[in-house]
């Protein structure tokens, strides 16, 4: 029986040869090798780690970035989508149209070393220190999956991290958090209009990469979903944009199509803290705050993605 119609999907070619390794030597143990690492009791089920066809690193980080200012970027549209962070007044933007090739950047912004993530196949761009016990390392793309999300690694303790969940999965480091730094997943045109001094990170990466074509096609936009999921829901397209929040262990997605009605910033309360949403509808692009107007930790992800490593979350509705 063929493979894709058995379990339903459809794949990109460089995804084909993992999963259908995978599909062909399932593991029934609490122990595997997988790219290179030795996965020993998971946090997350061990039939549930895929490979998503590329080898450890063969999907590339960019390690030692390189920098151009606003005015030398005329490759970029006004709706070209970015990670953007500010630490300290040290501004910098990641295009997509990169990182849809690398999805990690390690750098050092504002002094802090960083690694700006991102996972193309759940939409969901996430930076984190890159410190750990005082000692710096660097995060690579282990070429694994859970829950169709980016698996990273660090070189130092080799230790597998999930992505969404901020934490170890596996690997000496497994149940330990990274620490998040927050981000805004936003526009070029609105970023620059904010921020018209800001860094652009360079098509100049030491790799050859056609930056002008994305590798996805039209994923972004279809309701396809390559991988197998922990939990599904259909409430919403796949690939509708939520903005997503953990406060005290309660879940919270603000689904875009729920937010069409409503005027920013939006006021809410969850875990018993007040919460203000201030979003953007056009950009898709949403940054939640404490009632002090402290930025708080949270993800712009594909309603896929959330559902699945959140089943039980709240939802926002609109009551219009």
């Amino acid at each position: 029986m063929n493979f894709l119609k058995l379990v339903g999907l459809r794949l990109p070619a460089f995804f084909l040869a993992g999963a259908l390794t995978l599909f062909i030597s399932p593991e029934h143990s609490e122990s595997a090798q997988r790219n290179g690492f030795s996965i020993e009791d998971p946090l997350v089920p061990l039939e549930e780690i895929l490979g998503g066809g590329p080898s450890r690193d063969g999907i590339p980080s960019i390690d030692s970035p390189k920098f151009i200012l606003a005015a030398e970027a005329d490759w970029l549209f006004p709706d070209s989508r970015f990670i953007g962070l500010d630490i300290e007044g040290d501004i910098r933007v990641y295009p997509l149209a990169i990182l849809n090739w690398h999805e990690i950047v390690n750098d050092t912004v504002g002094g802090v070393p960083v690694s700006i993530t991102f996972c193309p196949l759940c939409g969901t761009g996430m930076a984190f220190r890159r410190d750990f016990d005082g000692a710096f390392t660097t995060l690579g793309v282990s070429g694994l999956l859970y829950n169709s999300d980016l698996l990273l690694y660090d070189r130092k303790s080799k230790s597998l991290w999930s992505q969404v969940m901020g934490q170890a999965v596996s690997g000496p480091r497994k149940g330990e958090r990274l620490v998040s730094v927050p981000i805004e997943h936003t526009t070029w045109a609105d970023w620059k209009k904010q921020h018209p001094q800001t860094k652009v990170l360079s098509r100049d990466t030491g790799f050859r990469r056609d930056y002008g074509r994305s590798p996805y096609g039209d994923y972004d936009q279809n309701g396809d979903i390559y991988f197998p999921l922990s939990f599904r829901s259909s409430q919403y397209h796949p690939k509708e944009r939520v903005i997503g929040i953990e406060i005290n262990g309660n879940f919270k997605a603000y689904p875009f199509v729920e937010l069409f009605q409503q005027k920013s910033p939006l006021e809410d309360v969850l875990g018993g803290k007040q919460i203000i949403l201030e979003f953007n509808l056009e950009t898709r692009n949403g940054v939640i705050r404490d009632a002090k107007g402290n930025v708080l930790p949270s993800i712009n992800a594909f309603w896929f993605a959330w559902y699945a490593f959140h089943p039980e979350t709240q939802i926002f509705r609109n009551s219009n």
